[in-house]
């Protein structure tokens, strides 16, 4: 008889509070013969919810495992197991070059494990970068249409291509209620400030009229509110009274490209839980 291939799965656990959870959760490892490679866990205490990410390997029961854990965890548990997989994206973005071309070489020479199934763009400015890495440019003009028929439009597209998650790179158009319900939970967005500060259009304009003297950006999951989904990553750099809103965007695509990477790589290793509005990173 042949032996099935040894593989890695990531753990997801999510319960209630309880004494000996760790201790349960692990020895139904064990019982499974499955080795922890990694283990994590948070308990919130506002909720009283207990996160858990385990990355294991071995031979794999899916259904004898989760069975057993369901047995020693509290009514109510969520267990799920993932791959750790290339991630297949959709990304819409309008006419900025850095965010873009930064998932595009990122995934082009194996630096996330993102497949980049299609680039759709309400402008042609970035066909000619898009499609030098030979992934498919779609020009979807939001002129002439409603917002409500212009995604409509943009969500067919999508749904050619079943991505596992659609990246907002830039793309500076507000999607409609329904948009955001079709894909719940699976687009992630870009903002180009330290949220909850400065929502919305022109930021940098914001920023400048307050006399900030840091700005940053927030790669966050997309609900219907505006700018106001949970937040996966940020970060900030220091400036001063000399920089204008222009010069406050050339220093900030830096981080905008490199919070937007960051963000996806904590999606793509199974380490991002949604905990109502937030995110916990295990």
């Amino acid at each position: 008889m042949i032996k099935p291939n040894l593989q890695r799965r990531v753990l997801h656990v999510m319960s209630s509070n309880a004494k000996g959870l760790i201790s349960k959760i692990t020895n139904i490892c064990d019982r499974n013969e499955l080795n922890i490679l990694e283990n994590n866990q948070f308990i919130d205490d506002d909720t009283n919810l207990f996160f858990m990410r385990t990355d294991l390997e071995g031979y794999f029961d899916d259904n004898k495992f989760l069975k057993d854990l369901d047995c020693v965890l509290p009514v109510g548990s969520s267990c799920k197991l993932h791959f750790l997989r290339r991630q297949r994206i959709v990304i819409l973005a309008s006419q900025e070059t850095h965010c873009v071309g930064e998932l595009l070489i990122k995934s082009a020479y194996n630096e996330l494990d993102l497949d980049i199934a299609v680039v759709i763009s309400n402008h042609e400015t970035l066909r000619s970068l898009v499609t030098r890495f030979n992934i498919p440019f779609i020009f979807a003009s939001h002129r002439g249409v409603t917002r409500v028929q212009h995604d409509n439009n943009i969500a067919d597209k999508i749904d050619v291509y079943c991505p596992d998650y659609i990246v907002l790179a830039k793309y500076m158009r507000v999607l409609t209620k329904d948009f955001v319900h079709r894909y719940k939970n699976k687009i992630i967005n870009i903002h180009h400030s330290f949220l909850p500060a400065f929502i919305g259009s022109r930021p940098y304009h914001q920023a400048y009229h307050r006399g900030v003297k840091m700005i940053g950006a927030t790669a966050h999951y997309v609900n219907e509110d505006l700018d106001g989904g949970a937040i996966i990553m940020q970060d900030t750099i220091p400036i001063d009274h000399s920089y204008h809103p222009e010069d406050m965007m050339r220093a900030g695509r830096d981080v905008e490209k490199n919070v937007l990477s960051r963000a996806l790589y904590q999606i793509i290793t199974q380490r991002v839980f949604l905990n109502g509005n937030r995110t916990i990173l295990l």
